[in-house]
Formats: C-alpha cells, structure tokens, sequence
C-alpha cells in the first residue's frame, strides 16, 4: 500500500501522547479518573483494558478532545491540548483517525463516499485513488457504491477503520473495533491496525477483549476504578 502516514516534525522528539496527573470528574459528581500518567512514544501501539464502567471511554474522550480534564495536564504532539484554544482543536484533530464504537457512519452516503468525506472536509482534492486504495486495503473495493444499510457489522467496522485512517494520522484511537465481529474478523482487523503501525502510526485501543490483547504483542494499559496501570511515567 502506498499510503503514508504523515508525521510531524518533531515527532522523533516527543511522545505522541503525555498525560501528567490527569483527572476528570463531573460537577459534583465523583472522579471518574484520577491521577493519570501515560506516555505514548511515537509509533508505539498499546491496548486500553479494563471492565465496564472502569474510565475508559472517559479517557478516550480526553484523547480526541471531546472533554477536557479537570487536573494535571494533557499534551498531544508535544504540545498542550488540555489548556488549547476551542479555535485550536480541530487542528489536533486532522493529526488523529478515531474509530467509534457505534461506526457514525453516514447512511445517505456510498462507502467511496463515507471514506472520501474526511478529505472532502480537510479541502483535498484528487483523492480518488487513496480513497479505493484504502478500500481495497480493508477488503471493500467491491462494495464502493454500496451504502452502510446492506453491509455487514464487520463490513461496516472495516469501513469506519478505512475513513479513520485515509487521512494518514498521526495517532489513531479506536474504541472496542472488534466488540461486534466474530473472532476470524478480529484477527483481520488486528491486523490493519499492525500495518499502520509498520507504518510508525501511534496506536491505541481501547477493548474487553483481553486475550486478542496479549496475542497482538503490543503493550496493555488497564483502568481500574479510574487508575491506570500499566503506563510509563
């Protein structure tokens, strides 16, 4: 595949995510997290783990910047992200591929369409090619013109995967890929996240599914009740 990722310039200089005493809570609710340190070097790949209710979709919500924490400090690409500018996110953003859990795909819209949309968005033009190659890449190449109805679950992952990264990330987040696929299609999209990381794409996802975890070889982070274990300070 020819699709590179881009990277920043100082991407060899600082870890692509760095949380320092990071916490989160509600208005007069309790700490949903507390006292979080983790650094992502860049092109690492890491799982997020841990039970229901544990933080972790909190966390991810701090990495893509949907809530800010309420402590310590968070930086993304060596800069400060929890303290940037409202102006200023959807520039952290274009360096990130974010797979939801609920796939947000757009059902009006074909698959070529869905994966293109992103760069229509960012204002590229030309990019047809990158947009069948990476569905090709993801094994979609067939059902371009199809639209999200008459695709499978795992289809649709793979899908949601492509538009993720089409825009070549820097960091790519993925919340629970493989919580509605079978097994066979959860190696398979293992694996498409192990060649993007091949390809020096920091990596993190956040999943149950602990055994898929210890087969990938990638380093394993868990929350447990809002404290994460397993991260470099």
């Amino acid at each position: 595949m020819s699709v590179q990722p881009r990277r920043a310039s100082t991407a060899s200089e600082t870890d692509t995510v760095r949380l320092s005493g990071v916490g989160f809570g509600y208005a007069d609710g309790p700490e949903v997290l507390r006292d979080i340190n983790l650094n992502l070097p860049s092109g690492s790949f890491h799982f997020l783990t841990g039970p229901s209710g544990a933080g972790k979709s909190t966390l991810l919500r701090l990495l893509t910047l949907a809530e800010r924490p309420t402590a310590g400090r968070l930086e993304l690409f060596g800069e400060d992200a929890g303290e940037a500018p409202r102006a200023a996110m959807p520039a952290f953003r274009r360096r990130m591929g974010v797979v939801f859990q609920e796939f947000r795909l757009l059902d009006h819209l074909s698959a070529f369409d869905n994966v293109a949309l992103p760069l229509r968005l960012s204002g590229a033009r030309n990019y047809e090619q990158d947009v069948r190659e990476m569905l090709e890449w993801v094994g979609l190449g067939a059902r371009a013109d199809d639209r999200p109805a008459v695709l499978s679950g795992g289809e649709k992952q793979r899908l949601a995967i492509a538009r993720a990264v089409v825009t070549r990330p820097e960091l790519i987040i993925a919340d629970e890929p493989t919580g509605s696929v079978d097994a066979r299609m959860a190696e398979r999209l293992l694996k498409l996240f192990q060649s993007m990381n091949r390809l020096g794409v920091t990596v993190l996802i956040a999943s149950h599914d602990q055994s898929l975890a210890e087969r990938s070889g990638a380093g394993v982070l868990r929350l447990e009740g809002g404290v994460l274990e397993g991260a470099s300070a």
